[in-house]
């Protein structure tokens, strides 16, 4: 069988895309399909759901970051070892930013270049007939795009269940089943979205539970014959950031989780070796690497433990006197002078750079951002990348570092210098995607 693939949409956030495309992928897993994840968007935590539902690795896809090429190329990797590809949009099927078509953001963008046939999470909620007029809006809304089919999540009742499956039927749309709601269908969450899927001790029981409800009530026969035939696509030889070093010390715990497999993926096709090493554990970058990467995660939940990890603050200090020591996100709140915690406490840093964050004073920070990287910065001197900023970290203590960046919006406004840096040691806020 030649790799076919779907779109799970929805009309907006919340819908529950990320509960029924883990419990679709566990279920045809079960069948022995070979199936692979992909997610529109920048996004860390529901794709490492899809992984633990299928085994496999699932990949960012983002129609404002990468190029075509790239975004070929990562859905040829995908769909070259798979049956089935299941790509889970973010936010609203066609809400992205305003500006050139196809190079919005938006999940849609991906349906229309792939020519994906889109299968619509509609949560009921509040309402029965009313749904019918959502579906028919969103299949009528771009005839680039095709809404295959519908799923209606959260029916309370089997009569509210009949009366929007039959509304949505009589428009022609194919119903294809219908979730109720209950705890089998909760995750729990917290401020950057979902609790992370390797935090859940018992996830794959709680995957079985989701896909054992999602093949009682999902006709995944009709499901799977609305799937349509990827075209064919280019494979990629070029990394979509170049990496940083040759043998790269990478730090990977619970504080320290969120970077995209594309972007490990390409580093090591470009002949770099990855060496993880955890923080929490008071481990030291390993010192036969030539380059160190803290990532973004959670380091304002672990904040005491990385105060008390002196092993791993006093290597780091020793690596960044003869080799670049990068941060993004939650790894420049690190490399900084001091971390507030959500109770007020302060809890000392690595002190490589002199700003200082707090998770007590919090400012949701969001969006798409490009970045022009300084010349004689010590990773990607002079290029421009592209990527996004999530955070509700605040800077409390500015410091007198050279900045890394100056940085724009997804729309060329400019935001001004960020990060700093200073001899081998830099950091931002911003997380990379792609070169452009």
């Amino acid at each position: 069988m030649s790799a076919r693939a779907l779109m799970i949409a929805a009309p907006s956030s919340g819908a529950g895309k990320t509960v029924i495309t883990a419990g679709l992928l566990r279920a045809f897993s079960r069948r022995e399909l070979r199936v692979r994840a992909a997610k529109s968007g920048p996004d860390y935590i529901d794709p490492a759901f899809h992984a633990a539902a299928t085994g496999a690795d699932a990949l960012n896809l983002d129609s404002w970051a990468m190029r075509g090429p790239l975004l070929d190329a990562i859905l040829a990797e995908l769909a070259s070892d798979a049956d089935l590809v299941l790509v889970e949009g973010a936010m609203g099927l066609f809400d992205g930013l305003p500006g050139t078509d196809g190079r919005r953001g938006a999940a849609a963008d991906l349906a229309a270049r792939y020519r994906l046939p889109v299968i619509l999470v509609v949560d009921a909620t509040g309402q029965t007939q009313s749904a019918a007029a959502v579906a028919r809006g969103f299949a009528a809304h771009d005839s680039a795009v095709s809404v295959a089919g519908v799923i209606i999540n959260r029916a309370a009742t089997e009569r509210h269940r009949a009366y929007v499956a039959d509304a949505i039927a009589a428009t022609g749309i194919p119903v294809l089943g219908a979730l109720g709601r209950g705890d089998v269908f909760a995750l729990p969450s917290r401020h950057l979205g979902l609790v992370q899927a390797g935090e859940h001790g018992d996830l794959s029981s709680r995957l079985d539970r989701i896909a054992d409800a999602v093949e009682r009530t999902v006709d995944l026969d009709a499901f799977l014959s609305l799937a349509g035939e990827l075209p064919g696509l280019a494979p990629g030889n070029s990394p979509a950031v170049p990496p940083p070093g040759n043998r790269i010390a990478l730090a990977r715990d619970d504080a320290f989780s969120f970077i995209y497999p594309h972007v490990l993926a390409g580093w090591r096709a470009a002949g770099a070796a990855i060496v993880s090493f955890s923080p929490l554990a008071n481990e030291p970058p390993p010192e036969d690497c030539d380059c160190c990467w803290l990532p973004g995660g959670y380091p304002e939940l672990h904040a005491g433990r990385i105060a008390a990890a002196s092993a791993f603050r006093e290597g780091l200090g020793n690596f960044a006197r003869t080799r670049p020591v990068h941060g993004e996100c939650g790894g420049y709140m690190v490399l900084g002078e001091g971390l507030e915690d959500a109770d007020g406490v302060r809890h000392v840093m690595a002190g490589l750079l002199g700003h200082s964050t707090s998770f007590a004073r919090r400012r949701l920070t969001l969006g798409y951002r490009e970045a022009r990287i300084a010349a004689d910065a010590p990773v990607f001197p002079g290029a421009t990348v592209r990527g996004h900023e999530f955070h509700y970290a605040t800077v409390t203590d500015a410091d007198a570092d050279s900045p890394l960046a100056e940085i724009a919006d997804g729309q060329g406004r400019s935001l001004g210098p960020s990060g700093g840096r200073r001899g081998r040691v830099s950091g931002t806020f911003f997380h990379a995607i792609a070169t452009v």
